[in-house]
């Protein structure tokens, strides 16, 4: 491996970019694209970056050109390339699924006939079928894959976030290959050496305590001591709640960071139990 100075990343283009763009922004790393817009400039010092399909990026990982990149799961699965999942960040989770007309299935089920499948994901598939034991041939497709059928092909294996695309072509999931979603990945040859491996390891850092932050909330609530111990007791947290005395000992101010997604049972919990003057706030970063 080149002993090279400057940290090489690779950026998504298409529908993760903006994601992951957001991502880097929120954790203080701005992406700006000038000019040359397949090199931005990035927050983050001595680091090169370059735009490119994610199923580039994990190519280039493998192949040393690049240290650290953000792809889909389902292209390092597809190609079946020996990286390093430093982070899954969640974002544009999608399903690689099979689908079929739904005119042509049998009780659900593919017809037992010769078949003739279409997919981006060559190596998947073909995995797939032999896996399934299906009588079928594989057409690599180059994109739109959902339009194959029926004149030409039988199914498709594509990827799915809603399934949307898929019901208004008139197909039904059959199967599910694999879940997938953004993931930062790093190449052995970066991870195998220190200083490259700290410094990714403190991006997965930053960028896991934006995703942690997304996804609770700090709320503060006013308390009598008679009250504190049954509000601290039904409040979730990361370990334990702050309380601290009020002014003139009018009672105890708790804080603590839950999940968002449990703020609609706990509001009105809180104040059945006596709590008052409840804010909620959100939470930029979080490092627990």
């Amino acid at each position: 491996m080149s002993d090279h100075a400057t940290l090489r990343m690779g950026l998504p283009k298409g529908r993760m970019y903006e994601g992951v763009t957001t991502l880097l922004r929120d954790a203080g790393i701005p992406v700006a694209v000038g000019g040359r817009g397949y090199r931005p400039t990035v927050g983050l010092e001595d680091t090169e970056v370059k735009l490119l399909k994610p199923q580039n990026i994990v190519e280039m990982l493998a192949n040393g050109s690049r240290d650290v990149g953000f792809a889909g799961a389902d292209w390092v699965a597809e190609l079946d390339l020996d990286l390093v999942e430093v982070l899954d960040t969640g974002l544009d989770p999608v399903r690689l699924v099979a689908a079929a007309p739904t005119w042509d299935l049998v009780d659900g089920l593919l017809p037992d006939r010769p078949l003739v499948v279409a997919s981006e994901y060559e190596g998947l598939t073909r995995s797939w079928v032999a896996r399934r034991r299906i009588d079928a041939r594989v057409v690599r497709s180059y994109g739109a894959t959902e339009v194959f059928p029926p004149e030409d092909a039988d199914c498709i294996v594509d990827n799915t976030a809603t399934g949307g695309t898929l019901a208004a072509n008139g197909l039904t999931v059959v199967d599910e290959l694999l879940r997938s979603s953004t993931r930062l990945y790093a190449s052995r040859a970066a991870w195998e050496r220190p200083a490259w491996r700290a410094r990714i390891e403190d991006l997965a850092l930053v960028l896991g305590s934006v995703l942690e932050a997304r996804r609770r909330v700090m709320i503060e609530v006013n308390v009598v001591a008679s009250c504190l111990d049954a509000v601290v007791a039904i409040l979730p947290c990361m370990r334990e709640p702050t309380v601290c005395r009020l002014h003139g000992d009018a009672g105890f101010a708790v804080k603590a960071a839950v999940l968002r997604s449990e703020l609609a049972r706990l509001i009105p919990q809180v104040r059945s139990l006596g709590g008052s003057d409840l804010v909620v706030t959100d939470i930029s970063q979080l490092v627990p």
